[in-house]
């Protein structure tokens, strides 16, 4: 049973549960860009985020062994999750140059790399989420070397079944955001969502962009793209 608000996003709301293990996040249409200086609303856009991370998280839990916070799915809109302490980092996952890694690197947008890029941001919207290394992380005490590599080993397994994954249903992963949570007992689990919010998606095909960089640029069709990865990746 759905208690108290607990915690409200920029994409998301968490409630509490009659079980302090269990919390349900419940998904907005509610669209930002640019550390929120960007908004609006993307109509659908959260049943398709619920929806389509539960079904992208159940299949890295059975098919990989990546342990995830998702319990159940409520409705089109909330799902049952595991109560997680949240690692302040954004992990970022890159396999073609675009956004802020063709501006900073001065890299062609489209141009695949050589090799996986991994990167980690500090989840702090006041700083702008600035870009991390190891020694910056270990000296914040934001994860441990042992948990930085757990987290490193779980978003490169994730990358490698996504990438293969979407390329089946049409559609290319350049880049991706994951974030991770400690359990009550200290265990690393996937958590937040996999969307077209968190993920860069370009049709195998015509490089078309399905993701939320068609609300970042102005692009239109908005909906339309949402709506088009979710009737490749759900059937």
């Amino acid at each position: 049973m759905k208690k108290e608000q607990l915690y409200e996003g920029k994409a998301k709301k968490v409630y509490a549960t009659e079980d302090e293990n269990v919390l349900i996040v419940s998904y907005k249409d509610d669209a930002t860009a640019f550390n929120g200086l960007k908004k609006g609303t993307i109509v659908g856009k959260g049943a398709i985020n619920n929806r389509m991370s539960n079904y992208l998280m159940r299949k890295l839990e059975e098919e990989e062994g990546v342990p995830t916070h998702y319990i159940r799915e409520l409705n089109e809109t909330e799902t049952e999750v595991k109560r997680v302490t949240i690692v302040p980092l954004e992990v970022i996952v890159r396999n073609i140059a675009a956004g802020s890694l063709s501006k900073r690197l001065g890299l062609p947008e489209g141009q695949k790399l050589k090799k996986t890029v991994l990167e980690f941001s500090y989840k702090n919207d006041e700083l702008g989420d600035p870009m991390v290394n190891d020694y910056h992380i270990f000296a914040m005490e934001l994860a441990t070397p042992e948990e930085l590599k757990q987290i490193s080993d779980y978003a490169l397994k994730v990358n490698e079944y996504l990438s293969r994954f979407l390329l089946e249903c049409g559609i290319v992963l350049v880049d991706f955001k994951l974030e991770f949570g400690r359990t009550a007992d200290g265990t690393i689990i996937l958590a937040d969502e996999i969307s077209p919010d968190t993920c860069r998606f370009w049709d195998a095909k015509t490089g078309e962009k399905l993701d939320k960089d068609r609300f970042r640029r102005d692009l239109g069709n908005v909906e339309g793209a949402y709506a088009e990865v979710f009737k490749r990746i759900m059937g």
